[in-house]
């Protein structure tokens, strides 16, 4: 496994190595055999905030690419995927469920909708 760094990976810097670290990532190479959607995931369980941009340049920069160069449907996929993760990390750290009992006491205000 190569040790170079987060940052050798197009559109990320030392912030982003910061971040990779907290959540368990400490080389280029891990984040690459992960993947764009795990790394980002795992990000999230490390209590890194979600925002689509992050998620954005991170798979942009897998593949080499500037990180606003996806457009249209491609941008519009990659949306889907960023909520997607952000949904499933968000309910399996509060126990909710799109439901069951959790979706009928957040319709009637018992808890928290998401």
């Amino acid at each position: 496994m190569s040790d170079d760094p987060i940052s050798t990976i197009r559109n990320l810097g030392p912030a982003s190595e910061d971040a990779f670290a907290r959540a368990g990532l400490m080389s280029a190479q891990q984040v690459r055999d992960l993947g764009a959607d795990e790394s980002y995931r795992r990000l999230l369980q490390s209590g890194q905030r979600p925002h689509f941009i992050g998620y954005y340049a991170l798979a942009m920069g897998l593949q080499g690419r500037p990180w606003n160069d996806a457009k249209g449907d491609e941008k519009a996929a990659l949306r889907k995927t960023f909520d997607a993760i952000k949904d499933s990390v968000a309910s399996s750290s509060t126990g909710l469920s799109d439901t069951g009992i959790d979706k009928a006491l957040a319709d009637i205000g018992v808890i928290p909708k998401r």
